[in-house]
């Protein structure tokens, strides 16, 4: 079979290093004999893979030692819960900038008073707010830095008067943070941190502890930091190939390293699609997304996009059919993806455009 060009959104690529080592986990974990898919987590080779892949994310993104990364299940949209749960006591504010953005604030507002400081709702979400007032009041700034769906990006670390609280899930380890800046960063691992099953939270400890109600034994940040992320049985399988992801990341260069490689594939993305007369992307400029590059078929050409899937199924290009609720589409530059994965899906459109011609 000649090789695919993956774009999922999500599960994603990941680097083949990675299937590599899980296939190996799960023959035998650490020469105990046992998969890796049946090993107690109470044990201490367990124990081993769960210190490394804290220090893991630690070095990667120069954690400051007040803060403590968690790995839990339920992915990022039981994190819109456990964030309200944990912070929210008088009022929160959102940043209202597309799908899963709206879907945390609505979560939050079944606990509290939280409401969207700023919103892009106006022009579907093509866009970031600026220049918007953050009261000082509030319990935290909510924020999602990414948004899949829309192919917007916030790529700089604001300056907030309130604690930030980051939704991180889609752009996580591909551009360097200041982690000092936010009480708290949290996602799901499947874009960048590893496969589906298990979500990362990125806490500072002192801003825990501030809320009056009860907060239910599980959703308590607090409990999952002091039983270091086994409360419960943890996600033994994702968590294993989260910390594989996270080697990689390393071996190839860490942060800056794998930053320049996701702005040159952005940037020769978003330069066909520029260029070509039969595609328009959706998203402002200066607002794209270096994760989630969106388009649709030019003005006049919407009748073609059938046919441009086509083609590029039949070039070994998966996953770039837009979001279901959005049409047009989508491909998805995390971490794994290579030049040459971006340089077929141009080469296919600019095929599509000679074909037409």
């Amino acid at each position: 079979m000649s090789k695919l060009h993956v774009f999922n959104a999500g599960p994603c690529l990941l680097p083949q290093q990675v299937y590599d080592r899980s296939i190996d986990a799960i023959k035998d974990f650490k020469g105990t004999g046992v998969s890796v898919l049946s090993i107690s987590h109470r044990t201490k080779e367990w124990g081993e893979v769960m210190d490394e892949v804290r220090a893991n994310w630690k070095e990667l993104l120069s954690i400051p030692d007040d803060y403590e990364v968690v790995m839990l299940g339920g992915g990022a949209s039981l994190q819109f819960l456990y964030v309200a749960m944990n912070f929210l006591e008088k009022k929160a504010g959102y940043l209202d900038t597309g799908t899963w953005a709206h879907k945390a604030l609505i979560e939050a507002q079944g606990l509290g008073n939280a409401y969207a400081v700023a919103s892009s709702a106006d022009r579907n979400y093509c866009y970031i707010p600026k220049g918007f007032e953050i009261p000082k009041d509030l319990d935290y700034l909510h924020i999602t830095t990414n948004n899949t769906i829309k192919g917007t990006e916030i790529k700089t670390d604001m300056d907030c008067p309130v604690p930030l609280i980051a939704d991180m899930s889609s752009d996580i380890l591909t551009r360097r943070i200041d982690v000092s800046k936010y009480a708290m960063i949290y996602g799901g691992a499947q874009k960048n941190a590893g496969p589906a099953g298990v979500a990362f939270a990125i806490i500072r400890k002192s801003a825990l502890g501030k809320v009056s109600r009860y907060i239910p034994t599980m959703l308590d940040y607090r409990v999952h930091i002091d039983k270091e992320s086994m409360f419960n049985t943890p996600p033994v399988f994702s968590i294993f190939v989260m910390n594989e992801t996270l080697k990689w990341l390393k071996d190839v260069g860490g942060i800056d390293a794998i930053h320049a490689l996701d702005e040159k594939k952005a940037a020769l993305l978003y330069s066909e699609i520029d260029r070509n007369s039969f595609f328009k992307g959706t998203a402002d400029v200066e607002d794209r997304s270096i994760m989630n590059v969106t388009f649709v078929m030019a003005p006049g050409k919407e009748d073609l996009a059938d046919e441009f899937l086509a083609d590029a199924k039949a070039s070994g290009i998966v996953g770039i059919k837009g979001h279901r609720s959005v049409g047009g589409f989508r491909a998805s530059l995390y971490n794994a993806a290579t030049i040459e994965d971006v340089q077929a899906l141009v080469d296919c459109m600019k095929g599509f455009e000679e074909k037409h011609i």
